[in-house]
């Protein structure tokens, strides 16, 4: 006698996918209740073996958190044709007991759990053409963050050896041929050999060249038809400068999915964290939520902009009179993003009032 075919057409299986390198832990939950949970590699097209065989017919839509794996997991469930979202550790719903007793197959039904009751907000999955450009400007910051370690490092052995740089050279933060070539050739170390000094240059030298290239790269995208009306776009702004309009547009990529200058604030992170209690209800002016890329250079930019622009540099006066030095930029910096919000939504370049 031949059973029946057990079918789950029209019925969602809600999948939470704990994701490593190697491995995936998997909690598979039913709309009547029904779980299961298994591991196993970390492969989308084994992953979808196993529902087609446990579930089959069935609607698939899986979740996982954000992390090292980036995108690539969502793009290798979406050939398979298994629906998904990514979403913020920090915003998926833990209870104590998922909090003390933290595992990998917890945090797979956790996610299966909150995915069913309709929980989650997934965050903004990029492109695939959009992630190299995004990498670009990433490794450009990284690249200059390496260069000043460099030159601390080259500052620091000088110093352990007892060397000064020339007055003519240390009034400039900025590294010229000349210096390089007095440090390879007329900086005496405490010892007569300076291998050491010399293999610190070297680093230094390499490292001027990868970020040179990753500038005549940058000049490249903003020069492309891709981006080279909205980079012209931001940098009516004053302020923005390649650099950062480069970032908001790689970062953003679409602008129309923020609805208001609010929103597109704390995307950022300059909308005040509050933690009222009793009395006391203090406002932190940027939370740790926001973009790591723009917000820093956002800070830097709007130290430009009061000097470049009559309105902000009158704000910002008025800011320092009630508030430290540090929290007036941050409020500037909130109002230099309201101007690329609008300026990205109205598709018009700034007009000063």
């Amino acid at each position: 006698m031949q059973r029946n075919k057990i079918s789950f057409k029209g019925q969602k299986i809600y999948i939470g996918i704990d994701v490593h390198k190697k491995n995936w832990e998997v909690f598979c939950l039913t709309e009547s209740g029904a779980n299961t949970r298994h591991s196993q590699n970390a492969s989308a097209k084994e992953l979808a073996t196993y529902l087609h065989r446990r579930f089959p017919e069935g609607e698939y839509c899986a979740v996982y958190e954000s992390g090292f794996t980036g995108f690539s997991t969502y793009y290798a469930l979406e050939e398979v044709d298994i629906d998904c979202i990514v979403v913020n550790a920090a915003d998926v719903p833990t209870t104590q007991y998922q909090t003390i007793m933290k595992t990998d197959k917890v945090d797979a039904e956790k996610l299966a759990r909150a995915l069913k009751a309709g929980l989650l907000s997934p965050i903004y999955v990029y492109p695939r053409q959009h992630l190299d450009d995004r990498s670009v400007i990433r490794i450009r910051k990284r690249t200059q963050e390496d260069l000043t370690r460099y030159k601390a490092r080259i500052k620091f052995h000088l110093y352990s050896n007892g060397v000064e740089i020339p007055k003519h050279f240390s009034k400039s933060t900025h590294w010229s041929k000349n210096l390089i070539e007095w440090l390879r050739n007329d900086a005496c170390l405490l010892s007569d050999s300076r291998v050491s000094l010399d293999l610190l240059l070297s680093q230094l030298e390499r490292c001027m060249d990868s970020l040179k290239e990753c500038n005549r790269k940058l000049v490249e995208m903003s020069r492309s038809d891709k981006y080279k009306h909205n980079y012209d776009l931001l940098c009516s702004i004053p302020g923005i400068g390649s650099r950062v309009a480069m970032c908001i547009l790689t970062e953003v990529q679409d602008f129309s999915r923020f609805r208001n200058e609010r929103q597109f604030a704390s995307y950022i992170g300059l909308v005040p964290m509050r933690h009222n209690s009793g009395n006391k209800n203090p406002d932190c002016e940027m939370t740790f939520r926001g973009n790591k890329q723009i917000g820093p250079m956002l800070i830097e930019a709007s130290w430009v902009s009061i000097s470049r622009d009559i309105e902000l540099s009158a704000s910002y006066r008025l800011y320092c009179q009630r508030m430290k030095r540090q929290d007036a930029i941050i409020r500037i910096a909130r109002k230099l993003s309201n101007r690329i919000f609008a300026v990205m939504k109205t598709n018009r370049k700034y007009e000063s009032a």
